[in-house]
């Protein structure tokens, strides 16, 4: 990807050149994002798609655009540590760019999207590289830009509760599986982030929540056993529900909202349902979760 003349296209702000055709652009434009140069990578590639896709250009080419960059998804997935991580996590940033899009505008069917949301859990939950900063390649970033996709998704006029339901159900599956990665880089605001889009949406019950909750408390609520020897404590899979507890009580005790959209404020400016008993099942989650320190408060304290 020539640097020189991406920098002249965002320094025209952005305008599509006329010396190429359009495919011929998208197609170095969507090599860009496996780049490990991060100034390719996500200062030029990215940002180009995001403001395309922002403004209309792949309006009419969007089912097709949508589907190409899927595949970038399968790119060297199972790997671990290689540079592969790059182009599949930046192909989800960039397909949650792609179903913004669609909300705003609606031009696609509910069975495209729904292909979208299949590949990204499936990308999501099969995803080993769970880096955040590589060194001298920037950022990979996998559970939080799978996890910004998914907020997109979770906004679609396309979910209804059934799917919110599945949506969530993946997010709770990523945060428990076992990894050797603990979230470091803001990975647990970005997925408490996604699960505040879903919950405004109002389409869960408390009862569904609860249920949805209750392996990610069981997995931040484990505990050593004395006599154990252990590398590290918490193991990152526990760190990570831990984590992922404490922002989501946080996000939702201060009113945080979902990934917004230009003219769809009424939505989520509505109020949770759910609220009041989510901070009750939140709130003893993160006690049990670590009971030695959050204790209820006695008289003499």
């Amino acid at each position: 990807m020539e640097s020189t003349y991406w920098q002249d296209v965002m320094a025209a702000d952005y305008a599509v050149p006329h010396d190429r055709t359009l495919t011929e652009l998208t197609e170095e434009l969507v090599r860009g994002l496996a780049s490990t140069n991060p100034q390719v990578r996500d200062a030029l590639a990215y940002p180009t798609l995001a403001t395309w896709l922002e403004r209309g250009v792949y309006d009419d080419l969007l089912p097709g655009f949508g589907d190409g960059l899927c595949a970038g998804l399968n790119y060297g997935l199972g790997e671990d540590g290689t540079d592969t991580v790059f182009r599949r996590s930046f192909t989800a940033l960039t397909l949650a760019e792609v179903i913004h899009r669609d909300n705003a505008e609606f031009l696609v069917h509910d069975e495209v999207v729904m292909r979208w949301g299949d590949r990204l859990a499936t990308w999501l939950l099969r995803e080993r590289d769970l880096r955040g900063y590589v060194a001298d390649c920037g950022w990979a970033h996998a559970v939080a830009h799978g996890a910004d996709a998914i907020g997109a998704l979770a906004r679609s006029r396309h979910c209804d509760a059934g799917v919110l339901r599945a949506l969530l159900d993946v997010l709770a599956d990523r945060i428990v599986k076992d990894t050797p990665y603990r979230w470091v880089h803001e990975e647990h605001d970005r997925v408490a982030h996604a699960v505040m889009t879903i919950l405004h949406r109002n389409m869960l019950t408390s009862d569904e929540l609860e249920r949805w909750l209750k392996p990610i408390a069981a997995t931040a609520a484990e505990q050593p056993l004395m006599h154990e020897t252990l590398p590290e404590w918490p193991t990152p899979n526990v760190f990570n529900a831990r984590g992922v507890l404490h922002v989501l009580l946080s996000q939702l005790a201060i009113g945080v909202k979902g990934f917004p959209i230009p003219g769809d404020d009424d939505l989520f400016g509505r109020p949770i349902e759910a609220r009041a008993d989510l901070l009750l099942m939140l709130t003893e989650a993160v006690q049990s979760s670590q009971p030695y320190i959050y204790r209820p408060a006695t008289s003499s304290s």
